[in-house]
């Protein structure tokens, strides 16, 4: 069936082409709870700004969910640990709207600074009063920058070119980086007490709601000007009002308030305040970025691929695209080794060697994790909730790197122990056939093989003898069973063997014990590596 995608709210006309020719697209207004609800319900993908509210109610209805996208920087609105609890894979678009939001916040400072918005007022409304407005220059002035984030750092170095003197204060930046930006790092009371306009940017956390409060706006610079277009709740507003009823605060410029949308506030009560109903994102530039950056995430995230920009990931940053082709490779080991160890191991241990440990392959651990348990557990297995399983199951997965030389350019081995002390390894690498890079198994409990990591894969092991191949090739032949290919690996003549083949489709428990018990094997294992196979 076609992946459903739920748009819940207006979305740009290109992000909405990058999904209409593979995906059915729905609409449904997101503000109406009932609609939203019955929407969901067939769902694959949830696509979302700011004002639809993605709780764990509606979660619970998309249980076919798989992501759920906010075309926008913010999650305030997505119940994220619910959403991870699930296996939903939650995305944004974290870098849409940076230059939008910094340049949001010049233009409120620079309108406070001058009175632009109120004398455009007043000038419609038929009075001409210049002597009234009288404004200051920015250039020469101090200007306090609370949070040097990435719309942070945009802003500074856009006020910058007006010959002003930047200060931040962020306890998260170190000094030197700072530095390079021409800013001094400061206390939060330095900052207030020596600023003459301060411009917010943080997010809004348990720990920056109400930051600057009743106590901070008493230490101010007389005649401050202050600008929020970050997020509301930042700065306490009905203290602020109050600072600017008694003049500590001459005007301020607001684009974000703790409850929207908003038609009261004790800041409207002010000519010398500038608001705008939360502007920061709305630019046709972002809007257009947020959409066609979730909308390509939406995509990746139903093709099944890794998403860079996935918020509930343990990934540990980027993955460089040196990295990414392994991931697959990664999780099909993981399946491999589930598969042959018959049940969940107490231990594992993923080792990657090659000169891709250059780069940072924290990543695979996840990728593999993720194959371990996708034929154990009933739930879909993502790469959000994946670690979670191991957790709950007592499995420690470590990752091991190594720059020494393998067989392979790069190897990737996944090695445990079963609770009975049974040690069980897989490995595979990567190799190249003109432009493809194929998955390739190379090792299964220290015998060596050379298979495609693709298809349906059985493994039978026993004692070398003649007769074999035959034995198997009759048994599947008559369940309507095609081998693609196989491969015996052994020691020693005589000895233990162990037979992989590649086969045409899927093999059921009954069949694999049959063919198992006719060959003497204790067991065998079957794994489903397709694209679309458990």
């Amino acid at each position: 069936m076609t992946p459903v995608v739920l748009i819940a709210e207006e979305l740009a006309p290109s992000a909405l082409d990058v999904l209409a020719h593979d995906y059915d697209v729905r609409h449904v207004d997101g503000t109406d709870r009932a609609a939203l609800l019955a929407g969901v319900v067939e769902a694959d993908a949830l696509i979302v700004r700011s004002a639809t509210q993605v709780d764990a109610e509606v979660l619970a209805a998309g249980s076919t969910l798989r992501v759920v996208a906010r075309a926008g920087v913010g999650l305030d609105n997505v119940d994220v640990p619910a959403a991870t609890a699930r296996g939903v894979l939650v995305v944004n678009a974290p870098t849409s709207n940076i230059v939008s939001a910094a340049e949001q916040a010049i233009a409120l400072l620079l309108t406070v600074a001058r009175h632009t918005a109120t004398a455009s007022a007043t000038l419609k409304a038929g009075r001409w009063q210049r002597s009234r407005y009288v404004g200051v220059e920015v250039q020469g002035k101090t200007v306090g920058v609370v949070g040097l984030g990435r719309i942070g750092v945009l802003f500074a170095q856009r006020m910058a070119s007006f010959g002003t003197r930047l200060i931040a204060y962020d306890p998260y930046i170190q000094p030197a980086r700072a530095a390079q930006l021409g800013v001094r790092l400061v206390g939060l009371e330095e900052l207030l007490r020596e600023s003459d306009f301060i411009s917010v940017h943080l997010p809004r956390t348990p720990e920056t709601v109400g930051l600057i409060g009743e106590k901070e706006l008493a230490l101010v610079k007389p005649g401050v000007r202050i600008v929020n277009a970050a997020r509301g709740g930042l700065i306490d507003e009905a203290a602020l009002a109050a600072a600017l009823r008694d003049g500590r605060v001459a005007g301020a410029g607001i684009d974000v308030f703790v409850t929207e949308p908003t038609t009261e506030s004790p800041l409207f009560d002010f000519d010398t305040v500038v608001v705008t109903p939360h502007l920061g994102a709305s630019t046709a530039e972002a809007q257009d970025k947020a959409g066609l950056s979730v909308a390509r995430s939406v995509k990746l995230a139903l093709d099944g691929e890794f998403v860079p920009d996935a918020v509930n990931v343990q990934a540990g940053g980027v993955v460089d695209e040196d990295v990414r082709p392994l991931l697959a490779l990664a999780e099909k080991l993981g399946k491999v080794f589930t598969a042959v160890a018959g049940g969940v191991a107490a231990t594992v241990t993923v080792e990657v060697r090659g000169e891709i440990v250059s780069h940072d392959v924290g990543v695979l651990r996840l990728a593999a994790t993720k194959g371990l348990f996708t034929a154990v557990v009933d739930e879909r297995v993502t790469y959000v909730n994946a670690p979670q399983l191991a957790v709950d199951r007592g499995v420690e997965v470590e990752l091991v790197v190594s720059d020494e030389p393998a067989d392979h350019h790069n190897l990737v081995t996944v090695r445990g122990a079963l609770p009975d002390g049974r040690a069980v390894s897989v490995a595979g690498t990567l190799t190249v056939h003109g432009v493809r890079e194929i998955a390739k198994l190379t090792g299964v409990d220290g015998f060596d093989l050379d298979l495609n990591a693709d298809g349906v894969l059985l493994f039978f092991r026993y004692s070398d003898r003649p007769g074999i191949v035959g034995t198997i090739g009759t048994l599947l032949g008559e369940a309507g069973v095609n081998i693609a290919a196989m491969q015996v690996a052994r020691r020693e003549a005589g000895g233990e063997a162990l037979m992989t083949l590649t086969v045409d489709s899927s093999v059921d428990a009954e069949l694999l014990s049959t063919v198992a018990a006719a060959v003497g094997s204790e067991r065998g294992s079957a794994v489903d590596l397709r694209l679309n196979g458990s």
